[in-house]
């Protein structure tokens, strides 16, 4: 019984029954670490939706790209700071907001998709990707892009949208009848479509707001939490795509002309946070927040350099939008959970996979397919 009474650490004097109900306790802990692996590995259900599952879907849609993001994989690095301005200290208690600071920020403008040379489009979704690096070893990490919602509210209706969109080799597009039948299904994914092809295209990544999407909280320093979602709001006034860039026939002609306007000139957006209120949609990412909610200016996020992606730069960061400091938390949005587990587990293979140059750093290798 002695060696019992080390190895639990209870106390001498404790009764046998006391012991069992302690040890009965380890096992319920032991057995629900042991359940949350399994349940991870996809173990216990083999119908269950998990990340390996999640990955393996883009690879089916995209085929295989090794060595590079599942999604988003055509991508340009981005370096410069972020200042803040001290209005966003009384919302959230991380140390970001602190008025005054700047703090230093990596980050990742990409085109959605699985294609890492695709040619370029207007139409397709532009997403920018930030890590803040902070004080004492914290970080915070996030993932916009530049539509006005998210088009499912779900990780189901996600992983079965990826194959509903899949393009028809013959058309280049997705099969009418497929999205039909989808749409059907999700209706408020129809209505977020919607939303999202009536947005204004703009001419590049200077002029796009990115927004979050998913809500999260801001927690203030005496434990207030209010619900939000941020967007960064370009200073560069927003212009129309013209008909001449739409017509383009350079491959990568929006991220060189990003790459040009940073070689002239620091590019800037105002981080802008819109507070919800209770009866705002916090868990559903398809539906928007009405027009009159309070926004705060918080700061200004100031670009100045952009490289292609290699070794020790962007390429290798994993953009986890659950990586939060203190004073920011996630919401209840299923989408969130989904995400970070999805990223850690594309990150993981490609980490393990021979690297190909970036479409972006030069002409692709020989046999790629454009």
């Amino acid at each position: 019984m002695t060696l019992l009474h080390d190895l639990t650490g209870a106390p001498p004097g404790m009764t046998t029954r006391a012991l069992m109900l302690r040890l009965a306790g380890i096992g319920a802990v032991l057995a629900g670490t042991a359940g949350a692996f399994t349940y991870t590995g996809g173990w216990l259900s083999p119908g269950a939706l998990t990340p390996a599952r999640v990955v393996d879907r883009f690879e089916q849609v995209n085929g295989p790209h090794p060595g590079f993001r599942r999604n988003h994989a055509k991508g340009l690095c981005v370096a410069g700071d972020f200042a803040s301005n001290g209005n966003g200290a009384r919302l959230s208690k991380a140390s970001v907001f602190s008025a005054g600071r700047v703090t230093r920020v990596e980050g990742r403008v990409a085109l959605a998709g699985g294609q890492p040379y695709a040619a370029d489009a207007g139409t397709i979704v532009r997403s920018l990707a930030l890590r803040f690096q902070l004080p004492e070893g914290e970080e915070w990490r996030t993932g916009l892009n530049n539509i006005p919602v998210f088009p499912v509210r779900t990780p189901e209706a996600f992983y079965e949208q990826l194959l509903a969109a899949k393009p028809d080799p013959a058309t280049g597009k997705p099969n009418p009848e497929r999205m039909k039948a989808f749409f059907a299904m999700h209706p408020e994914s129809a209505t977020a479509a919607a939303l999202i092809k009536a947005r204004r295209i703009t001419s590049g990544f200077a002029d796009s707001t990115f927004r979050s999407l998913n809500a999260f909280r801001f927690v203030a320093s005496n434990g207030r939490t209010t619900p939000v979602r941020w967007a960064f709001v370009p200073e560069r006034p927003a212009a129309t795509e013209s008909a001449a860039q739409a017509a383009q026939t350079d491959k990568n002609y929006l991220f060189d002309d990003l790459v040009a306007q940073l070689r002239r000139e620091p590019l800037h957006w105002r981080l802008v946070v819109t507070l919800g209120q209770a009866r705002d949609a916090i868990a559903d990412a398809t539906l928007p927040w009405p027009s009159d909610r309070e926004s705060v200016d918080v700061g200004t996020l100031t670009l100045t350099d952009a490289a292609p992606e290699d070794a020790g730069n962007c390429r290798d960061i994993n953009f986890d939008p659950l990586v939060l400091p203190d004073g920011i938390a996630p919401s209840d949005d299923p989408l969130l959970s989904v995400r970070s587990a999805a990223y850690a587990r594309s990150f993981t293979r490609r980490a393990g996979e021979e690297k190909m140059p970036s479409a972006v750093a030069g002409t692709p290798p020989d046999g790629a397919s454009l």
